[in-house]
């Protein structure tokens, strides 16, 4: 079995969930010896799994049937998603919409990250049978590593006593950077983090403003990778994360393999995989973030880190290989 994964501008996408959705995709594939190939040229494989729906989608669609190739798609993409992203994602959400629908439809089967984003695409009525599997996390990324500590304190001269508040993601509303923002102004006594970084002429005047005109305790470094942002999850205080919408989260998935304390706003995306107070902190609006991040910083909240790790455990690398071969296998025997 050999399965062509398709990425429509890998670069563009690197630095973004479905870039790391990608390369999980290739570790996971890679850990239950299926072969695979993400050269679209490659004439020799056994199914198309696509993931991106740019220009390009269509023709190598078109090319896998012409050869009698079976065509998993990998929703990574909603319509809510797209919303209060980009300038002017809202309006031209309808048609992201009808896109999807189109490019999903034309699909044997879909795969999707969550129960809620199944959920989403059924909606939409779209009849494919749909198989909700995670992204996955690479649990040794985030293994307790004092020298990633170091470096991540060194990079950003944190004194002993300094509380780090981290979140991680692109600079949308959606992601609730502007909460986020309101937070930090109201915690002045914490350092909040946040990676990650959206081109400016891409967003909207609401969110350059806060990006211009941010709290003195927080700070934006960008998009940073490998030991700095490893060693953030492994000992920043707590990890904020207050988007309104997704379909996963893989930087959820991080914090929670990094056995650091998500504290996530109440949205559908995780019903079935987190649970208030027993692996991460839910809360509905930023008075109820104030409250838990003190809680959690302060530590008279309950610890729920191990649990998280257990979450995070269930969907390791190895296990989201497990469940594709399985769908793999099903396709082809279909």
């Amino acid at each position: 079995m050999k399965i062509l994964l398709y990425f429509e501008s890998e670069k563009l996408l690197s630095t973004s969930g479905i870039g790391r959705a990608q390369r999980h995709q290739q570790e996971a594939l890679t850990s239950v010896d299926v072969e695979w190939t993400s050269d679209p040229w490659d004439d020799d494989y056994d199914i198309l799994h696509i993931n991106t729906y740019g220009m390009n989608s269509s023709s190598i669609i078109n090319k896998a049937r012409k050869n009698n190739i079976p065509v998993v798609y990998h929703a990574h993409s909603t319509e809510e998603d797209f919303r209060n992203s980009f300038i002017f994602s809202n309006q031209i959400a309808p048609l992201v919409r009808m896109r999807l629908i189109e490019l999903y439809s034309s699909a044997d089967i879909i795969i999707t990250p969550t129960p809620y984003s199944k959920s989403l695409l059924e909606s939409y009525g779209i009849e494919n049978k749909i198989y909700p599997i995670s992204n996955g996390i690479d649990l040794n990324r985030f293994h307790y590593n004092k020298e990633k500590i170091k470096a991540f304190r060194r990079y950003f001269s944190l004194k002993e006593d300094d509380k780090v508040i981290l979140s991680v993601g692109l600079y949308f509303e959606r992601k609730g950077i502007l909460d986020f923002m309101e937070v930090a102004k109201q915690l002045p006594e914490y350092k909040f983090l946040w990676f990650g970084y959206t081109n400016r002429l891409l967003i909207p005047k609401s969110v350059r403003d806060v990006l211009d005109d941010h709290p003195a305790n927080v700070i934006l470094p960008g998009y940073v990778k490998g030991a700095i942002i490893e060693g953030a999850y492994l000992d920043s205080d707590a990890f904020f994360f207050p988007s309104y919408e997704e379909t996963e989260g893989i930087v959820v998935l991080e914090a929670l393999s990094a056995k650091q304390t998500a504290i996530v706003r109440n949205i559908g995306v995780y019903d079935g995989w987190l649970e208030d107070t027993k692996n991460c902190y839910m809360c509905e609006d930023n008075n109820d973030f104030v409250r838990t991040i003190k809680g959690v910083v302060d530590k008279t909240l309950p610890s729920v880190t191990e649990e998280a790790y257990k979450t995070a455990e269930s969907k390791s690398i190895h296990n989201i290989g497990i469940e594709l071969k399985k769908v793999y296998d099903e396709l082809l025997k279909d």
